[in-house]
């Protein structure tokens, strides 16, 4: 045999050797091997059942329009600039035009939590406070939004929000914010693996615990079984609980409606990431998040908090996480409960889901926020604009009233873009239904004696009233792509009846871009009337048409809008 062939040989043998081994003591954790190799294979979506979950609630139905502080300011933001930008939206017509939302992006906090765990803002830049800052804006007729992110830390490595939902949803809730964007640096990925459960304990707060719950009292549904374990006292455990692959049901009798404290006894093993569990009962989802253990000692115990109503209440327990997507939707919904929860009776929050498209947002984004990043960052170049809207586009059906695709912050006015570029790229999120948020120097829009600067490029096309009116159409549908091309032809239906079309050019020249509008009658998507005549008006040259072929010259890089009416 030759050397090479031996050499193959020995690697064969020690990969086998090696998957036996796994094999076995995961079979020995309690864990289904097979379930837990499905996440390897299997697409980045999520494989729970997400009918089960309500949708986020709606603070407004429309895309949000504002200004954000990052991709001019990154991390040299201070309290005097960010009151110069809200006067600003203000002097500039902005405000008037629509534009509400003043959001405060990363480096405003300090790196200091106060005493009792809560945020702070940057105590050189911001001296005055959140409190005192959003009240001065709110003045203005505006509304504030901040930032943490999904992680351990931001991602410029201040202090951050995951295992501390609660406490920052009531801070932001406290200061009137009124919008939250939630990014996904330094995140952790939540484990697919349940602990083996020696037994469940319900008690009220303060209380004996009432019932008890042992392997011999559940059902079990999928793999779930009672597993041997000799060193719990028991020497058994609920197992086969991890990536999916099982359930355990029981039922429990409530006195009274209410909170009660639930505390599962379980197996304590050394692992890089720490089990997780969740449970149903009474339509709702509660998670028990557990430690990463030394395990000193074989047997640990958590507690979490949960609801059950009077009488007898049907429980169900397992980890429904087989993939990042299922860990991404759940760490995000979190984070969602939590701003419901601290904005009873208070301000509601906009929430927006900063997750860089990474997990297919698009598929449970509605189930956790109200908007939801589609790809990476946006950069102020031609390629970084098509490339997102060459994705953004494909997700309309994902969209509806309070629930927005977000391909990233404007570039409008950013880089070395040109007019007509800069015109397309405000046009195509204005077709997309995308949330409208400014990222350039708004500060620039104003004279010195705080008139606005009415002859501004980048200011009369990000306030053109047709194409705001567009994006923020009640019907809430984004536009489709039905031309595929050097230049691609995008279509949204309204609520009036009308239909907004668009020809985009990517090509390096200019175009003739021609489109028989009656094939829009035949999409159900668009209920455009079937006529013989169509008016058109193109929404940045203001010309007038009648026909129904609509045909145009559209310059490199450029866009036509027509707004599309049958008569």
């Amino acid at each position: 045999m030759k050397p090479f062939s031996i050499i193959l040989l020995c690697i064969l043998a020690v990969f086998v050797i090696c998957f036996v081994f796994w094999f076995f003591r995961t079979k020995s954790r309690g864990i289904c091997p097979l379930c837990a190799l499905k996440k390897f294979f299997m697409p980045r979506k999520t494989h729970l059942d997400l009918s089960a979950f309500e949708d986020y609630i709606v603070p407004t139905p429309r895309p949000i329009m504002g200004w954000s502080s990052w991709n001019t300011f990154r991390q040299n933001i201070n309290e005097e600039l960010i009151l110069q930008t809200a006067e600003a939206m203000t002097q500039s017509g902005l405000k008037e035009a629509g534009y509400r939302y003043i959001n405060i992006d990363d480096c405003w906090q300090s790196n200091l939590r106060d005493e009792n765990g809560r945020l702070q803002p940057d105590f050189s830049a911001f001296p005055s406070g959140m409190p005192a800052l959003v009240n001065k804006i709110n003045d203005l007729g505006l509304k504030v939004g901040l930032y943490t992110s999904n992680g351990s830390l931001t991602c410029e490595d201040l202090p951050a929000s995951l295992g501390k939902e609660d406490t920052d949803a009531a801070s932001l809730a406290a200061w009137g914010c009124e919008f939250f964007k939630y990014d996904f640096c330094h995140h952790k990925v939540e484990s697919g693996v349940a602990p083996l459960i020696e037994s469940l304990e319900f008690s009220k707060k303060g209380e004996k615990p009432f019932a008890f719950i042992k392997p011999d009292d559940v059902t079990y549904t999928g793999r779930g079984r009672t597993v041997k374990d000799t060193r719990l006292k028991s020497g058994k455990a609920m197992g086969f609980l991890s990536y999916g692959s099982g359930k355990a049901k029981f039922t429990v009798n409530a006195d009274e409606t209410g909170e009660y404290i639930l505390t599962v006894n379980y197996r304590k093993r050394k692992v890089k990431r720490a089990p997780y569990l969740m449970v149903r009962t009474g339509g709702k989802y509660f998670e028990v998040l557990f430690p990463i253990a030394n395990a000193f000692t074989p047997e640990g115990r958590v507690q979490a908090v949960i609801e059950l109503h009077a009488g007898e209440n049907e429980i169900e327990i397992g980890n429904p996480i087989v993939n990042h997507s299922d860990a991404a939707f759940l760490q995000y919904r979190r984070m969602g409960l939590a701003l419901q929860k601290a904005t009873e009776n208070k301000k509601p929050i906009v929430y927006s889901i900063c997750e860089w498209g990474m997990n297919r947002p698009y598929l449970w984004g509605a189930k956790a926020g109200n908007m939801w990043r589609t790809t990476p960052d946006i950069r102020p170049t031609w390629r970084s604009i098509v490339l997102i809207y060459s994705h953004n586009i494909r997700l309309w059906k994902y969209a509806s009233a309070g629930h927005f695709n977000d391909p990233d912050m404007l570039e409008v006015g950013n880089g070395k873009l040109t007019e007509e570029e800069n015109k397309a790229h405000f046009s195509l999120w204005c077709m997309m239904a995308a949330p409208l948020v400014l990222g350039n120097d708004i500060r620039r829009f104003v004279r010195e004696d705080g008139t606005p600067e009415p002859d501004n490029p980048t200011l009369q096309i990000v306030t053109n009233k047709y194409l705001i009116a567009i994006d923020g159409d009640a019907l809430a549908k984004p536009a489709k792509r039905v031309k595929f091309g050097l230049a691609d032809v995008l279509a949204r239906p309204l609520e009036n009846g009308d239909v907004a079309l668009c020809f985009f050019n990517k090509a390096r020249s200019a175009q003739n871009v021609s489109y028989d509008l009656t094939k829009l009658c035949l999409d159900p998507y668009f209920n455009l009337s079937d006529v013989s005549e169509y008016h058109t008006l193109e929404l940045w040259s203001k010309e007038e048409r009648e026909g129904a072929t609509l045909t145009a010259r559209v310059p490199a890089h450029g866009v036509k809008v027509f707004l599309v009416r049958a008569v």
